[in-house]
C-alpha cells in the first residue's frame, strides 16, 4: 500500500535538495562520449552490495531524471549504468517517453525500468522464444511483477494520476501545452518528479539483485 506520508517527506527532499549540476553533467557527459561501461562485478559481489547499490541506483535516477527533464530516460539510464547494460542510443530513443509522449499516461518510471528488463533478461536473437516462454524468467511476467510493486509503492502507474496525487497535489500535465509545462516548472515538478524514478529504479533493481541468487 502507498505510504503517502514518505512520498510527501522525500518530495519534499528533493525540492529543497541541491543539485550537483556539474557534476551530474559530467558523469552523463563521460557515458555519452564512451559509452556505457560493462559491468565486470560477480553476482556475488553484486548480492553482497546490495544495499549500496540499491541506494545508488535510486539517487542516480533522481539526478538524471531532473538533469534530463525526462523520467524515462533518467530512469533507464540509471538501471543501464549500474548493470552496465545497452548504449546510448537507447536513450536518445527514450526522448519522447516522459508520461508517454507527453500526454499523461504511463510514467517514465515504468517505461525506462521496462526497457532495462528487455536489455537485462531478453534474448539475444528475437526468434528464440525459450525466454519469453519462461514462467519465471520472461520478461514479461517479470516486468507484470515490477509493474504490480511499482502501483503498489506510488498508488498509481500514470503520469497526471502521479502528479496530482503525489508530486504536486493538483492535476497537472505538463506535456499538454506551453503553459503547463512553464507551471510545472515553475512549481519545481522537475525536482519533485525524480520520486517515481527513483522509487520505480531501486524495485527493479531488487528484482535484478534476487535473480542472481
Amino acid at each position: 500500500m502507498a505510504d503517502y506520508a514518505a512520498m510527501k517527506k522525500k518530495v519534499d527532499e528533493l525540492d529543497q535538495r541541491v543539485w550537483d549540476v556539474e557534476g551530474i553533467n559530467a558523469r552523463i557527459n563521460k557515458m555519452v562520449a564512451e559509452g556505457i561501461p560493462r559491468d565486470k562485478r560477480t553476482p556475488e559481489e553484486i548480492i553482497a552490495s546490495r544495499d549500496e547499490i540499491l541506494d545508488r541506483v535510486q539517487l542516480r535516477a533522481e539526478e538524471y531524471n531532473f538533469i534530463t527533464k525526462n523520467c524515462g530516460q533518467g530512469t533507464a539510464l540509471a538501471m543501464m549504468e549500474e548493470f552496465g547494460l545497452g548504449n546510448m542510443e537507447i536513450i536518445k530513443a527514450l526522448s519522447p517517453f516522459p508520461g508517454l509522449g507527453g500526454t499523461g499516461d504511463m510514467c517514465g518510471g515504468v517505461t525506462g525500468v521496462l526497457i532495462a528488463f528487455g536489455l537485462y533478461f531478453g534474448s539475444d536473437n528475437p526468434l528464440d522464444l525459450s525466454v519469453m516462454m519462461d514462467p519465471i524468467k520472461s520478461p514479461i511476467m517479470i516486468s507484470q511483477r515490477y509493474m504490480a510493486l511499482f502501483e503498489g509503492a506510488i498508488g498509481n502507474m500514470y503520469c497526471a494520476d502521479i502528479i496530482e496525487t503525489v508530486i504536486l497535489g493538483h492535476r497537472l500535465n505538463p506535456g499538454e501545452s506551453d503553459a503547463a509545462m512553464a507551471l510545472f516548472t515553475e512549481e519545481k515538478g522537475f525536482e519533485k518528479c525524480g520520486l517515481p524514478p527513483g522509487y520505480g529504479v531501486r524495485i527493479a533493481a531488487n528484482i535484478i539483485i534476487d535473480s542472481m541468487k
